[in-house]
Formats: C-alpha cells, structure tokens, sequence
C-alpha cells in the first residue's frame, strides 16, 4: 500500500502541490485524474525520487520513502513507467526490456517475467531483435510497460501511458495495466489524460485541481459528478 499524507512539493518556483493526501491500494488501479497543471506528474516524480517534497509524508508498505533517491525507491518495489516512454531507441526490444531487469540476478524469473510480456504483447516477442525506434507510437508504449514488468515490481506508477496512442491501442494499454493490477496482485496509480477510460479500470479515483485535492472516493462515485462530467468527461 502506497500512503501519501499532505504532501506538499515546489516545482520551477510555484507550488505544484498543496498537503495532498491519498491511499493507493494492492490490487487495484487508483486513477489521478485533472486538468494539466494540476500537479499529477509532480505527484509520482515525488513518490519515485525525482523531486524533494517541501512536506508531508511518502510511505509504502510501511516504511517512509521520503529523502530516497530514485534507485533506492526502485529497489523497494515501485515502478515508474515515465510520460514519453523514455526507451533507448537504437537499442533492440529486447534489450530495453532487459534494461528493466538490471538490479536483479534471479535469471529463471527474469525469463518467467519476459514470457509474461510476450504472453500480454506478442508482436514484441516476435520482432524483439528489431530497434525500438522502428515501432510505432502505441508498441512503444508496450515496451516501456513491459520494461517496467521486468523489474519485478510491487507497486507501479504510470504517466500519461495514452498520450499520442490511438484510440484501440489506448483501450489495450489501459486493459493490459488493470490486468497487471488484478492478476498479479500489483497496487496501481494511474495518471491519464482520458479520464474516461482511466475511471472505468479504476476501483479508486482521486481528482486534482491547482494542486489540492478536490474529489476522492470509489471511482464509480467519482465519475459520477458533476463537477467530474462536465469537467474532465465531455458529458
């Protein structure tokens, strides 16, 4: 479990979030959804090291993650599958999956885990000699989930995994992340722009706004509002 308590974090000189507060769960997928600005990104860069709070607490399973530099966040289980990807283009598939796996030596789980990202994007295990460059928008995407699978996390953080993909290919990628959630028992926080789709796989939701939080409850509820129809739902 991924507990956040009034956290407050500075970004480029402005406060990007205000003591915000929330719980993420195992085994479910926890939505962030808000306007841009509203401090969704800031918020996982600060769970995963890339930026100092100016407050508030970070704590999984137990133990503060306040003060870690990102390599030691990762060691504790928490996966962070960045906004833009974030692959090694002139490298192979295969090896930017493997890259996901560099602080581990367990070489049988190593190979479980990539028949696990073949099993859920096979068009990867058939070209993963192939340069990550040379794939599209949305097989991209796929690789940097599967980077992230090869780490052998227990809780993941993902950005934006939508951005520039097709409307199919979003629905696939957003299944697949419910998928990690549900079978493999992984706690899940979800910062996308279709909030839509985002609310439906979604159990939890948690909408932001100027960096506060404005709207938390069972996602469902949340989709629900108004105020969240109107503003983020084009309903």
């Amino acid at each position: 479990m991924l507990e956040i308590t009034d956290l407050s974090v500075d970004h480029a000189g402005v406060t990007a979030l205000d003591r915000v507060s929330l719980t993420a769960r195992d085994g479910v997928v926890t939505a962030l959804v808000g306007a841009n600005g509203a401090g969704k990104s800031t918020l996982l860069k600060a769970v995963s090291g890339l930026l100092v709070p100016r407050g508030g607490g970070i704590r999984f399973e137990g133990q503060s993650l306040l003060g870690l530099p990102a390599q030691a966040v990762v060691q504790r289980g928490i996966c962070h599958v960045p906004e833009g990807r974030g692959l090694f283009p002139f490298m192979s598939v295969l090896d930017n999956l493997l890259v996901g796996a560099h602080l581990r030596k367990d070489s049988a789980a190593i190979r479980d885990d990539l028949d696990k990202v073949f099993h859920y994007f096979p068009l990867l295990k058939d070209q993963r000699q192939r340069l990550a460059r040379n794939f599209s928008g949305g097989q991209q995407q796929m690789i940097a989930i599967g980077r992230g699978i090869m780490s052998r996390p227990r809780f993941y953080l993902f950005d934006e995994p939508s951005i520039g993909l097709a409307p199919l290919i979003t629905r696939e990628v957003l299944n697949t992340i419910a998928t990690l959630a549900r079978e493999d028992k992984r706690g899940v926080l979800l910062v996308e722009q279709n909030a839509n789709l985002a609310l439906d796989i979604a159990e939890d939701a948690y909408v932001l706004e100027l960096g506060r939080t404005l709207l938390a409850g069972p996602a469902q509820r949340v989709k629900a509002d108004e105020g969240v129809r109107r503003a983020y739902l084009g309903l």
